[in-house]
């Protein structure tokens, strides 16, 4: 029985994702009307061969809702509930039903995507005989996206397609387009079909920020309340619901700024003094935030380095409100975030938070020492 196709096409079967833009469309289809929308449901497609994956599959295909609890700590309350999300319709394994997963796309307005951290890596194995075989499934999710354009491309050239990748990575549509652009000229594929890629389709840049704990079995999470989905505002973008956690914006890199500048910069900096000061092996965030001199020490490198910078980009009022929810997030009484994962990579995250900080002020000739920064920075 071939299922109902539906609006939104998503590839991926990530907790992540499950406590987010699913969830998202789940709430504004509960709440249609009045202001609120969504365009329907969400076909979820598995790209990988994970048994995990495969388990969530078989679950979702039930067609069941499945819950999502919300825990954490929101303007000064404590939360904890249980939310049930309902937008996934139907669940697909690329390798067993690609017929399928070819008229869910077929029938797509919107695709999102979250294939984890080599999500966008390619394959040697895939081949572009793939286009041709009805049957033949691509290795590596750039490849199966680009033969699925390609069907497309041929069938319904003319339908309006958005694509929203949900990737942690900086312009990720731009990325994924310029990867499929360049996979299918090395495959030797039309240049009418190359420009249908770069001018009929819409790819959108996007930032995501929740932090989802924990997975339940067989498919549901444990998620902080807070909620963020930036997207970079264009010309026949249209997203798959509307939700007060979604923002479109004319410029997306305050907010990755915010992001990697104020969290993630403060995870590392209390990472990097976690290890100078020789604190227990297993301390959590929520442990060091109640650490008087870690706390002290965080709190100075926000006020004295990070949150200076934004002023001079004319963003102190967002900056300050940011670092309010994030010592909110910080303390979160449900979540154990140990520092020993937030210190792994430490020497390649920071070159990632604390330089383009340090640069920005030298670019705007602000006389800021920078002094934790540029300590630890040194030997980089």
């Amino acid at each position: 029985m071939q299922p109902t196709l539906q609006p939104i096409v998503q590839f991926g079967t990530s907790r992540f994702l499950q406590a987010h833009a699913d969830l998202f469309v789940s709430q504004a289809l509960a709440a249609q009307g009045g202001g609120s929308h969504a365009l329907g449901g969400i076909t979820v497609v598995q790209t990988t061969t994970s048994l995990q994956s495969a388990a969530r599959v078989a679950a979702l295909a039930t067609g069941q809702p499945y819950p999502v609890r919300v825990r954490g700590r929101q303007n000064g309350v404590d939360v904890d509930e249980t939310l049930l999300a309902h937008a996934i319709r139907s669940a697909l394994q690329s390798t067993t039903q690609w017929p399928q997963v070819r008229a869910a796309v077929l029938g797509a307005q919107v695709i999102l995507s979250n294939t984890g951290d080599m999500g966008y890596a390619l394959d040697t194995a895939d081949d572009p005989a793939m286009l041709a075989l009805e049957g033949a499934v691509p290795q590596s999710f750039p490849a199966k996206l680009l033969v699925l354009l390609y069907g497309r491309w041929q069938e319904r050239p003319d339908d309006p397609l958005t694509l929203l990748p949900c990737e942690l990575v900086q312009d990720n549509g731009d990325v994924l387009r310029q990867l499929l652009i360049r996979l299918a000229q090395r495959w030797g594929l039309s240049q009418t079909f190359g420009v249908w890629l770069q001018q009929h389709c819409v790819w959108a840049n996007s930032l995501v920020d929740r932090i989802v704990s924990q997975a339940l079995e067989p498919v549901g999470a444990v998620a902080e309340p807070y909620a963020l989905w930036a997207v970079q505002r264009q010309a026949g973008l249209r997203m798959p619901c509307q939700h007060p956690s979604i923002v479109l914006t004319d410029d997306l890199t305050r907010y990755e700024r915010l992001k990697l500048f104020l969290l993630n910069g403060g995870h590392s900096y209390l990472a990097e003094r976690w290890q100078a000061l020789q604190r227990p092996s297993a301390q959590t965030v929520r442990e060091a935030m109640a650490d008087r001199q870690q706390r002290a020490e965080l709190e100075e490198f926000w006020a004295e380095e990070a949150l200076p910078v934004f002023g001079l980009l004319g963003l102190d009022a967002q900056a300050q409100a940011y670092v309010a929810t994030v010592r909110e997030r910080f303390e979160n009484p449900f979540l154990d975030h140990r520092m020993t994962d937030i210190f792994q990579n430490h020497t390649q995250k920071k070159q990632r938070r604390f330089a383009p900080v340090v640069a920005l002020a030298e670019q705007h000739g602000a006389a800021l020492p920078m002094r934790r920064m540029r300590a630890a920075l040194v030997g980089t």
